[in-house]
């Protein structure tokens, strides 16, 4: 078998890229996804690992930042052909995704995220938003996320279109000013003191790039808020408004009182799945409804929802109608 006539190339030849002022700040394994595009992460972290990517002559980690006048050394990449989806499978989901965007102008986009894509390619998928978004604006020189949502999750995602605004709102979101609120779907009767969640997060990630997180003394200081929206038969519906940003940070954190997110396929509760599913839901119910911010450019407050959906809704309207 010709091995080579099932791989892309997608770098022909060891290039070496000098870091301008606008690309500095900017992680090294981020600043490779936005270069070799259609690249898996994976890979990414391989050709890191194995040392073929070099700053100043010298080996970095993927955590490595960018500075004004780095000398990168990005090695030649292949990969398989068989990691591509079918061009019509691409163009769905872009043309799809058009029809999420919530707001966009010159230094931002936000979109309403479906459940079911993954913000990035990798970890055994080759498209993500972030490669949907390119191809819907092939003129668009810099495209990057501002924050991640897990794959199963909806709503609002931040994007970036300069990299101005992306320190912007990065600094916004180290400084805590930003306001994200999501509404989950949980198990059982949500008690009205329950209002802060303060529990220590260890993010475990395995070799298959699986990532599993639970609370240990040992893990990241993690704090969410609560409220109740609705109350159910046997179900809740929460607003839970984040303060860090931990990976899978609600969904365990959730657990952790004793009320798993319906569907959650890592940390839920099969009985209750079970329940949920007779009722018609098949996703994650967890949706990043609303989001408050500073305008990186204008400086002005803005405050962008993302509705739920009508088949979530139709499920909260079957409950409403069983009690």
């Amino acid at each position: 078998m010709n091995i080579k006539s099932e791989e892309k190339v997608i770098n022909q030849s060891v290039k070496m890229l000098s870091i301008s002022e606008d690309e500095a700040g900017q992680r090294i394994d981020n600043y490779l996804l936005a270069k070799l595009k259609g690249v898996p992460k994976s890979l990414i972290y391989r050709i890191l690992r194995k040392g073929e990517v070099r700053v100043n002559k010298g080996r970095v980690k993927p955590e490595y930042k960018l500075q004004q006048g780095d000398c990168v050394r990005v090695p030649p990449v292949r990969v398989s052909e068989k990691e591509q989806p079918p061009i019509s499978n691409k163009l769905n989901k872009v043309n799809q995704l058009e029809k999420q965007i919530l707001f966009e102008d010159d230094c931002l986009l936000v979109l309403n995220k479906p459940s079911g894509l993954a913000v990035h390619g990798g970890s055994g998928l080759s498209f993500g938003v972030i490669e949907a978004l390119r191809a819907l604006r092939p003129d668009a020189r810099f495209l990057e996320l501002v924050h991640r949502l897990d794959r199963d999750t909806s709503g609002i995602l931040l994007v970036a279109k300069k990299r101005s605004a992306l320190r912007h709102l990065h600094e916004q979101l180290r400084e805590k000013t930003v306001q994200k609120d999501y509404l989950a779907l949980v198990r059982g009767v949500w008690q009205s003191h329950c209002k802060v969640v303060q529990a220590p997060l260890l993010k475990n990630e395995f070799s298959s790039g699986e990532r599993i997180v639970k609370v240990s003394e040992q893990g990241k200081p993690s704090e969410t808020r609560f409220s109740i929206e609705e109350r159910y038969a046997g179900a809740t519906l929460v607003k839970a408004s984040p303060i860090t940003g931990r990976t899978h940070q609600i969904r365990v954190h959730t657990q952790y009182v004793g009320h798993p997110i319906a569907l959650d396929d890592k940390y839920g509760d099969k009985e209750f799945d079970q329940q949920m599913t007779e009722l018609g839901l098949n996703r994650l119910f967890l949706h990043a409804f609303s989001i408050r911010f500073e305008h990186p450019k204008t400086g002005e407050t803005l405050r962008i929802n993302a509705p739920l959906d009508e088949s979530m809704k139709g499920i909260l309207k079957q409950l409403r109608n069983a009690d």
